[in-house]
């Protein structure tokens, strides 16, 4: 049988995750056992190494070969992970959240399974509010344009198709244009004092 390759973390037995822990596992036959999940991968290579010399493995199958019994293997393996209180409280708080959030999907979609009038009115009133944003969007960008191009032509020194007078002039120049001066009605701040 071939020797096994040693894992992403340089270690066997144990694999880097995505997530930046390190998971630890040994095979012992035809069974594979889960060690847990570490910080490090120095922690995830102890526990191999404490679970390899627990199962009698031979020396040459174990990632540190300085320790010599089982006592020593022990005593450097990282010690198990204590469960607490408040990490029973924080999975319970997790876990009824996580039974609203299914709750609300199922009434959900019971609600739309019986009122799909009410869906369709919904769906009808946000396509036509998206209609509507879109119409203005397209409207202000074309009056835009056509201020800009009557801009050029005045500032060319050509006529414009607009009088002094023509409201349209003032209204697409409020709509379009960022440049307010002094004589605008706007408060710029400069009065407080």
């Amino acid at each position: 049988m071939p020797p096994r390759r040693r894992g992403s973390s340089g270690y066997r037995g144990v694999r880097e995750r995505p997530n930046g822990w390190y998971s630890a596992e040994i095979r012992s036959g035809d069974v594979r056992l889960g060690l847990g999940s570490f910080r490090s991968a120095h922690e995830a290579t102890r526990a191999y190494n404490a679970a390899a010399w627990r199962l009698e493995m031979p020396r040459s199958q174990m990632n540190f070969r300085d320790v010599f019994t089982r006592e020593e293997a022990q005593r450097v393996a990282p010690p198990p992970r204590l469960i607490t209180d408040m990490d029973r409280a924080g999975h319970a708080r997790r876990q009824r959240r996580l039974l609203i959030a299914e709750e609300d999907e199922r009434a959900m979609a019971e609600w739309r399974r019986r009122h799909p009038e009410d869906v369709a009115d919904e769906s009808a009133y946000w396509a036509e509010m998206t209609a509507g944003r879109r119409a203005k969007r397209a409207d202000r960008r074309r009056r835009k344009a056509l201020a800009n191009v009557q801009s050029d032509i005045v500032a060319a020194g050509g006529r414009s198709i607009f009088t002094a007078d023509d409201e349209r002039w003032l209204d697409m120049w409020l709509d379009t244009s960022d440049d307010t001066d002094e004589d605008d009605d706007g408060d710029d701040g400069s009065d407080l004092e």
